[in-house]
């Protein structure tokens, strides 16, 4: 028995050892084949980089063409800036205030208001200089008084500054009493700026031009 063991063992290793050169074979076969296919797909045609130079240059285009023409404001709300646009080019930056996002329910539960600056396009539709203030109900509401019936009582002067810009839906960009708020999300939705900036803004901005807010 031992001797025929000492036949028995060579020839197993032997065997082993053929077997794992035939897969090593099997294997180097395949990653050569994968390599192949790797260099294929690169040279397949409509995957070359050279269509892709293109493409840029084409989307922007796009999006020039898509831009405001003429003078439009820009209104970072996250930020709380104004730019005053000419195309590409920004005439003023200014810091703003925003809507504050707060929400009010009046106490009988029947009306609520979501105090936020509308984002969208909108447009200048009128320009007022020495605007008063119309007291909306909400504005009683959160003072705890009564709304009035009588019209007279409520307007307040002096409160939007010398300027405002109305973009519809009784939302303002005007002036504030309030300049250390300036750069905060603390309005009911209208949009306040400093008297310099408002005043610049209000000269060079003509009626019907774009306001796009975010």
């Amino acid at each position: 028995m031992l001797k025929r063991a000492k036949y028995i063992m060579p020839a197993v290793i032997l065997v082993l050892f053929l077997s794992l050169e035939c897969l090593g074979y099997y294997l180097a076969g395949r990653s050569s084949a994968a390599a192949d296919d790797t260099m294929q797909v690169k040279k397949a045609p409509g995957t070359s980089a050279a269509p892709l130079k293109g493409k840029p240059s084409a989307l922007k285009k796009k999006i020039s063409s898509l831009s405001p023409r003429g003078i439009y404001i820009v209104i970072d709300t996250a930020r709380n800036r104004l730019y005053l646009k000419k195309g590409d080019i920004t005439l003023r930056e200014a810091v703003i205030s925003s809507g504050s996002g707060n929400v009010l329910t009046e106490p009988s539960g029947k009306r609520t208001w979501v105090f936020d600056t509308p984002r969208g396009e909108h447009s200048v539709k009128s320009k007022i200089e020495n605007p008063d203030w119309i007291k909306p109900d909400w504005a009683f509401v959160e003072e705890g008084e009564k709304i009035p019936s009588n019209y007279g009582d409520r307007v307040e002067s002096g409160m939007l500054g010398d300027y405002a810009l109305a973009i519809g839906n009784g939302y303002l960009i005007h002036g504030t009493l309030y300049t250390r708020m300036l750069g905060r999300n603390v309005t009911h939705g209208c949009v306040r700026v400093g008297d310099e900036d408002l005043e610049y803004v209000f000269k060079n901005t003509p009626i019907g031009s774009k306001v796009i807010i975010f």
